[in-house]
């Protein structure tokens, strides 16, 4: 590498509500040479931006067209209804859907719940994004459902969230392209999955080493430099030729 070529960077995109703060930590203690560029992207373009090469890795949320695009799912989030913190709703640790019917419910055209029917009223315009919902819930036009970390992501003093049962769920994804799983995209997928930096899973195996034959040890010299053969034992029950039978002397008469 010539001091005008840059390192190679891995592009990492991610989608609102994704913090993936601990795993570019270790990233960049693993691959300190290798630096790591963070793409913010909304949540209806990471697979567009996956496919036209804008990342070479991101967390989405699912559903994604697995036809050109690899994903493995991470985790799940928890629903909940972002309201006023004067709001009767307070009162109670959970909601279902049935509590909201008599409310006028935000639906923004960024929603990334997949809803058959969205609870609640719906409100005489849609939001065009979240954000812009949750200004909306503070001057107090409706409620919001999100998933926890959109609530989270765009917290005010004003507002806060309970969480809503039977109502659908966000599931959080590493995703990348097929035809672009390089050694720097497995690289990540181990660090995500939790391998350790020994680990050798997704990657090539090393050869093995050919052993070195270990060395015949040399036989053993005389004082005259003659090898000198090696002094056989007796066979049981045999005294050596030459000496008498050792045993208690007898008493005489």
């Amino acid at each position: 590498m010539t001091g005008s070529e840059e390192p190679p960077a891995f592009r990492l995109a991610y989608v609102p509500g994704v913090t993936p703060t601990k795993w570019v930590r270790i990233w960049n203690e693993r691959l300190p040479g290798t630096p790591l560029t963070l793409v913010g992207v909304p949540a209806a373009e990471a697979a567009a931006l996956l496919r036209g090469s804008g990342a070479d890795a991101g967390f989405v949320r699912l559903p994604v067209d697995r036809t050109d695009l690899s994903a493995i799912p991470l985790y799940t989030e928890t629903t909940v209804v972002v309201v006023p913190k004067d709001h009767e709703a307070t009162a109670v640790e959970e909601l279902s859907p049935e509590d909201l019917a008599e409310e006028t419910v935000l639906h923004p055209l960024d929603d990334t719940l997949d809803w058959e029917r969205p609870p609640g009223r719906p409100a005489f315009e849609r939001p065009a994004t979240t954000e812009d919902a949750v200004a909306l819930v503070a001057a107090g036009v409706g409620l919001l459902v999100v998933p926890q970390s959109l609530a989270r992501l765009y917290h005010r003093k004003d507002l806060t969230y309970r969480p809503l049962t039977d109502a659908p769920e966000s599931r959080i994804a590493l995703s990348w392209p097929q035809e672009r799983t390089t050694d720097l995209v497995e690289e990540f997928i181990g660090i995500v999955r939790g391998r350790t930096v020994n680990s050798t899973r997704g990657r090539p195996p090393t050869p093995p080493q050919p052993k070195a034959k270990a060395k015949a040890k040399p036989k053993a010299k005389g004082t005259d430099g003659r090898k000198s053969a090696t002094p056989r034992k007796p066979a049981a029950g045999k005294q050596p030729r030459g000496g008498a039978k050792r045993g208690k002397p007898r008493r005489r008469p």
